[in-house]
């Protein structure tokens, strides 16, 4: 089951310091620009990955073709792609060993979230965190 309650998504915030956002965007119009930068404002790191923007920055980060350019370790997996999408991105965040998938608000795959939680990884859908970050008190701050 995804995480639902408060605590549950709190206690996510707090200890996720790494992300990838997977459609992240150039474009100020779009929510993932925005969310993003205030991700970054929040004190996470964030790795852009959009394949057709590939090798340009957005907010001062070098956007990754896919997950497993990135050579880091990452936290979480932001993913701003349409529900059927979706699945894609959550099958490679697996193969990347992220510990979350986060599917952004409209973005519900249940099958998806299956398959990442049976391979240990929390999962919050249907959500966004630049919405539950200031509702839940800035849960990063301790």
């Amino acid at each position: 089951m995804p995480l639902t309650s408060d605590q549950d998504i709190a206690d996510l915030l707090r200890t996720t310091r790494t992300i990838a956002l997977v459609g992240a965007s150039d474009r100020p119009d779009r929510p993932s620009y925005g969310v993003m930068k205030f991700l970054q404002n929040h004190g996470y790191r964030v790795f852009p990955v959009n394949p057709q923007i590939t090798g340009e920055h957005v907010h001062g980060e070098y956007v990754w073709r896919e997950l497993s350019q990135i050579g880091e370790s990452i936290d979480m997996v932001d993913i701003f792609r349409r529900p059927i999408a979706a699945g894609e991105a959550v099958d490679e965040a697996i193969a990347a060993g992220a510990k979350s998938v986060w599917l952004q608000i409209g973005v519900v795959n249940h099958e998806a979230a299956a398959r990442a939680e049976a391979a240990g990884l929390k999962v919050v859908m249907d959500r966004c965190p630049k919405i539950d970050i200031p509702r839940l008190g800035n849960p990063r701050i301790v």
